[in-house]
Formats: C-alpha cells, structure tokens, sequence
C-alpha cells in the first residue's frame, strides 16, 4: 500500500470523522478505500459523571501550618489554659477558668482589626527570634487586678493604665507566661519574657500586616463574668520548629526516658537543696488588746498538750510527729509517725 493518501481517501476520511461527530453509524475508513465494520454498541448509556468535592482556598491567607500541625499546638495551648487558671486562681485567691476556644490562621492585620479595647503584653521567647502577642480584654485586666488588691473583681470602665496598676499587669502577664514555658517544653524549652505593655493595637508591631499570624482565642470566667483573652504567635517565631510540631514527634520526644547524665544533674540538684523546717510548739488565740500589753516574762497557755507529740514543718507544711528531746547539750527532735495528706 502506498504512503501517501490519495485525494479520494483523504475525503473519505474526513467524511467518516465528520459522521462520527455527528453520531452517524459509520466508522473510520481504512486508508485502502475499503469500509471496515465498526463494532455494535450494546445500546446507548449515558456518560459517567463524577463528583468532585473542593475547598475554598484564600490566596491572600494562605495556611502555613498543615492540620497535623494544628492539632499539636491546639494539645500545648489547652495545657496552657489549665495551667494559666490554676496559676491565676492561686495569685488572686479566686476561682478562675480558662478554655481553649478557637485557633485559627489569619493576616495579622485582620487580627489587629479584631480588637478593640484591651491590653496588649508584648512578649519575647529566646532562643525563638521575634516577638509574641498576649492581648486581655481591659474588663478581664482591671478585675484581675480589683481582686488582687483586695476587692470583689469589678471591671472598670478605663482604657489606660496607671503607674500602681502596670506593676500587677505585668505580674499577672509573669504567671501566664510561667504556665506558657510549661506548656511548651514538650517542643522548645524558652524563656518568656515581657518586653512591654500597650493599651493601643497601632502600637503593637510584632509582625507586618500581610504576614499570618496564629491567633489563640480563649474564654476566661470569673465568678459569672465571662471575658475573653488570646495570643497572638506570627508565623516566622514558630517556622524554626515547624519540624517538631508533628504529633508523632511530639508523644515520641515526651516519651523518651531521661538519658543517665540528665538524671545525675536532677539528683544532685534536688539533693542539694534546702529546705526550712521547723517545730510547731502549739497556738494560741489572745485578744488584741491583751496581745499589745504583752512583756517579757509573760506566760502564754498554747493549746498543744505536754503529753501529746509536736508537729514537724517542712517548708511550712505539716509532714511528722515526734517528740523534742536532749542530745547532750543541744534539743532534738525525734520523729515519731508521718503525717499522711
């Protein structure tokens, strides 16, 4: 057969494509002239359609933490916020609870946009480059701070602070920051600390505004109030331990056992320090305005009996039961049961 198509069968063929575009019942022509059957269609069937599912994807925020990742950081901030509430609820001898809401990836300056009346802790983490947000709202601040100085908690309607309040400011941001470094050891052991106090978002520059931050929103209760804090993490201070945020790696890196040497460090550390430790006498109850006539050479009545043992404190908390006795010229103190918590 020759290699070069005549005129009459190159018409041929275009005719035959042109039929089965169509949907005509010829099929393609063989290059030798000649109609070659086409195979019978068992009838005819709709295409097959498939279903696709999609997500929307914003160009101008783009994630830069996958879920996993995500997953990891949500595990540490909830450990932050119990241990935040515990912290809180010792420093201002109240019931305060802290819950993780929401995290989420956004431009910081939609975050910034977010906020409008609050206190702004702007905080660095050595050895991680950069700087942190950890933002209160002014009604959370300013009750912490009413209950630290002795009131109930009553929010105040005021939008800057004053010279005796920054002081307890930032003693509330140090507790926050302790339970922070806490809860971060399983990744990256830092150091926090707070670089300073604004009451203004457009004071407050850790990162340019089209950079994505991630951005912690918690709930805090006190009593029946309900306010709301967060923290603001850019992503460059977290991209050095990026790696590490995996949870795989996060249960196998808190699962390993301390190696000898870490060991020997930690015992010899808690073995040598001390410890303040006392004997409890006994108490007694005496009215003030017989406690101002008191002299030397009075006798106070205790309410600890003689034939009953003494109490043993260790760092002012009860721990055995013994007996005070002579050991030559100095008194000891012999230990007779422990006293089980």
């Amino acid at each position: 057969m020759s290699d070069i198509l005549s005129q009459a069968e190159i018409e041929a063929l275009l005719s035959t494509l042109g039929a089965d575009s169509g949907g005509g019942p010829s099929g393609p022509a063989p290059m030798g002239g000649g109609a070659a059957p086409r195979p019978k269609s068992s009838g005819s069937r709709a295409p097959k359609t498939q279903n696709y599912s999609y997500e929307v994807y914003d160009f101008r925020r783009p994630d830069k933490l996958s879920k996993d990742q995500l997953r990891t950081l949500s595990m540490l901030h909830e450990t932050f916020a119990r241990a935040a509430g515990s912290a809180l609820s010792a420093q201002t001898r109240s019931q305060i609870n802290i819950e993780m809401i929401s995290m989420e990836q956004i431009p910081y300056d939609e975050y910034l946009r977010s906020i409008s009346a609050s206190v702004f802790g702007i905080v660095s983490l050595p050895p991680l480059n950069g700087q942190i947000v950890v933002e209160m709202e002014m009604g959370l601040m300013f009750a912490l701070v009413d209950k630290m100085l002795g009131g109930p908690g009553r929010p105040m309607e005021r939008s800057v602070l004053t010279d005796i309040e920054k002081p307890l400011v930032r003693s509330i941001l140090d507790r926050m920051l302790g339970a922070l470094k806490q809860s971060w050891e399983g990744v990256v052991v830092v150091s926090p600390s707070v670089d300073g106090l604004e009451t203004s978002s457009q004071f407050v520059s850790v990162a340019p505004p089209n950079d994505i931050v991630l951005v912690i929103l918690f709930e805090v209760k006190i009593g029946e109030m309900r306010t709301a804090m967060s923290i603001c993490v850019p992503y460059l201070v977290l991209k050095p331990i990026t790696i590490k945020l995996s949870a795989q790696k996060w249960f196998a890196s808190s699962g390993k056992r301390q190696s000898p040497a870490i060991r020997r460090l930690v015992s010899n550390q808690v073995t040598s320090t001390e410890v303040p430790c006392q004997v409890l006498l006994g108490k007694a109850v005496v009215p003030f305005e017989e406690f101002l006539e008191v002299k030397v050479g009075d006798v106070i009545k205790l309410d600890q009996m003689t034939e009953k043992d003494l109490t043993f404190m260790v760092a002012n908390v009860p721990k055995f039961k013994g007996r005070p006795m002579m050991n030559g010229k100095r008194y000891v103190f012999s230990i007779t049961e422990p006293i089980l918590q």
